[in-house]
């Protein structure tokens, strides 16, 4: 059967560098013909021109001044600089490149992002995308990244930053998986020094792609001052693509920037969507800090399923460079004037040995069963640059027991061979310079 998707107010589809794009927008006049670019399934917007095009990246614009700026282009060009700048290998250099005064351009802009989500949403990879190079830890396994990570992405006369924060957490799990305090509070700090939220969600995940994480609820609901959007991640991964208008429909109760989408369900094509209207976005206030909650607004959360003051939705996935182009042109035209916050040499604000530290905890999560990487520790032990500009680093791991220790070495110590020439790999591109690493094991005592 079709999919319908009926706006009240309206919903227009624009060309972007032959990428699709929605808008919501007030132009009181229905479509003529249906059609859905994801699909071919008819969804009440205009047909393109020419034959179908793929899904993603699409979204639902709702500011006519943001889409009319996208439309331009000459705003959003992402490729006009220099290759993304490399991190230093030296800890000395990498903090005074940080305390460096930034190079201001004539008319700056700046944008604070803040990415969060529910552990393993792809986070990181996304940032690592908006950055240009792999300065962020990523792996299949919940908790790769475990404190927030800055990253500065300069085109222009533009700086974003993007804060990458651990997956949203409850202080049960923390304490029963031995994690750090930072999973509980650095996402909600994040949130709170940012100029846009950016809430990253698995549309993959068959079980809770349909309702937005808790703990990311109850944070939207402590900052409804600072704009938010929706993005859904790793939809190549979904087969049946025409389910992202219903995934939408809940995750955005129905409404994005106060304008009202109503899905019919593909599932239910007779059923209308149950509940009230959500009240519109309050205004926002400067310098506004997050509100308390209430155990009655606590209670009310967790009988909602999404956030209705999203501003805009993309859908994309965050490992194709072009989908991810769209949503760093989107984050270029909202960026607002003021002064730069770094110099355009600056890329992380992480030390080049927590660099280091979280490349080989993600090649960890990535290679061993599930509870062993959590249970290890790392020191390093030799952090040397060479005359020949080689980069020379050993690494110790710590492991709790024995049968760990024999996971990690492998047959004949194939494993840890290749985790130690996979980090030096991704090390060696983000110092851009020859990464000698050889990681060894040991019984914690």
């Amino acid at each position: 059967g079709s999919v319908r998707p009926e706006a009240a107010a309206g919903v227009r589809s624009v060309r972007l560098k032959t990428r699709p794009f929605l808008q919501l927008c007030n132009t009181g006049a229905q479509p003529s013909h249906s059609y859905n670019p994801a699909s071919g399934c008819d969804v009440n917007m205009h047909r393109p021109r020419g034959p179908a095009v793929h899904l993603a990246p699409v979204c639902f614009i709702s500011s006519e001044a943001i889409l009319d700026r996208l439309l331009r282009g000459k705003d959003t060009e992402t490729s006009d600089g220099p290759r993304p700048a490399s991190v230093p290998p030296d800890r000395a250099q990498q903090l005074s490149l940080l305390l460096k005064h930034p190079d201001q351009p004539e008319k700056p802009k700046v944008l604070k992002v803040a990415v969060i989500g529910a552990p393993n949403a792809g986070k990181s990879t996304l940032s690592n995308q908006l950055l240009g190079r792999k300065v962020f830890a990523v792996s299949k396994k919940v908790h790769t990244t475990r404190a927030r990570a800055l990253g500065v992405w300069t085109a222009g006369d533009t700086q974003i930053i993007l804060l990458d924060t651990p997956g949203f957490t409850t202080p049960a799990k923390v304490k029963r998986h031995h994690l750090e305090k930072s999973l509980l509070v650095d996402p909600s700090d994040s949130v709170q020094e940012a100029d846009l939220v950016v809430v990253l969600v698995d549309v993959s995940e068959k079980w809770s792609r349909g309702q937005l994480d808790f703990e990311v609820l109850k944070c939207l609901a402590r900052h409804p001052h600072i704009p938010a959007v929706l993005v859904l991640n790793k939809v190549d991964l979904l087969k049946n693509k025409s389910l992202l208008l219903d995934v939408t429909a809940e995750l955005t109760d129905g409404v994005v920037n106060g304008k009202k989408l109503r899905v019919r369900s593909v599932v239910k094509p007779g059923e209308e969507r149950k509940g009230p209207t959500p009240a519109a976005p309050p205004p926002r206030t400067e310098a506004q800090g997050p509100l308390e909650l209430s155990r009655e607004d606590v209670r009310e959360l967790r009988t909602r399923r999404g956030w209705p003051r999203f501003k805009d939705v993309f859908m994309l996935s965050s490992l194709d460079e072009e989908d991810v182009e769209t949503l760093k042109s989107y984050l270029l035209v909202g960026a607002k004037p003021g002064p730069w916050l770094y110099h355009s040499d600056v890329l992380t604000d992480q030390s080049p040995e927590d660099i280091c530290v979280n490349t080989i905890r993600g090649k960890l999560l990535e290679n061993l069963p599930e509870e062993v990487p959590y249970t290890m520790t790392q020191c390093i032990e030799v952090w040397r640059e060479s005359e020949s500009s080689l980069l020379d680093v050993a690494v110790k791991l710590y492991v709790k027991k024995d049968s760990h220790m024999r996971m990690v070495i492998g047959q004949g110590g194939q494993l840890i061979a290749k985790i130690a020439h996979e980090a030096a790999e991704d090390l060696s591109r983000i110092f851009n310079k020859e990464v000698k690493l050889k990681i060894s094991a040991k019984l914690k005592n």
